[in-house]
């Protein structure tokens, strides 16, 4: 993800660390919640994203946690902090880890997010300006990496298909997303879309022609924006462009 740095600034500046992270902590607790429901035949079902099953998501955010302790351990020590070795590696990682059971999935869900809690304690005694390479030509500043969990785990509940929809995402949860996804989008080849929130948030996006024009809560912009509406919910919109 390219981020435009200029929004990113402002990004930071309307947001404090404390508040990230206790909305983080309450976007996985919910997430637990829903997941222990889960039965052992229902997690080898598919989840939202093709060709993933519930299983295969809830590896995906636990190898996610392990990864940004990872980037922030290499801060830390002064090295680059990339994520992951390569696209191979943490394709594989995703697929073994499927394979295990309920309890198993559940555990590595529970604990990988606490590691990472204990790494995001320090966080306030980087200096605002130190930045991650999450992924190569990337850079990030360290105070945001909660909100970049956040999503993580906000946009993939609704993946894993287990009750949770992206309208029931509490309303200043809703717009720091919503800003966070559109600031992180790169011009594509899709048709360009204005998202204009009813909090009065304003983003262009896309390219070419004279763009559509879309209204509404954070919420549902969001979850066109991400394509993370239901059928249902999607019904009186424009096909989503579903950037990711």
């Amino acid at each position: 993800m390219a981020w435009d740095m200029a929004k990113h600034q402002l990004l930071s500046d309307s947001v404090q660390l404390p508040e990230l992270r206790r909305y983080k902590l309450a976007a996985t607790q919910r997430l637990l919640g829903d997941t222990i429901a889960i039965s052992e035949q229902a997690w080898q079902e598919p989840s939202r994203l093709p060709g993933w099953t519930r299983a295969h998501v809830a590896t995906h955010l636990a190898r996610n946690a392990d990864a940004l302790v990872r980037a922030v351990d290499a801060v830390l020590m002064g090295r680059r902090g990339l994520m992951y070795d390569s696209d191979e590696d943490r394709e594989l990682a995703i697929e073994r880890g499927s394979e295990r059971t309920g309890l198993e999935l559940q555990i590595d869900l529970d604990t990988s997010d606490g590691r990472l809690n204990r790494r995001f304690n320090v966080l306030h005694s980087v200096p605002r300006d130190m930045m991650v390479e999450l992924v190569p030509g990337s850079l990030l500043s360290c105070e945001l990496l909660p909100l970049l969990r956040l999503n993580e785990v906000v946009l993939h509940h609704v993946d894993i298909d287990c009750g949770f929809e992206i309208t029931q995402v509490e309303p200043r949860i809703a717009r720091l997303l919503l800003e966070w996804n559109t600031m992180g989008q790169p011009p594509t080849p899709h048709r360009s879309a204005r998202l204009v929130s009813d909090t009065g948030f304003i983003a262009e996006v896309g390219q070419g022609g004279s763009p559509v024009v879309i209204e509404g809560p954070d919420a549902l912009l969001l979850g066109w924006f991400t394509g993370r509406l239901s059928d249902a919910q999607a019904i009186d919109l424009p096909s989503s462009p579903v950037y990711h």
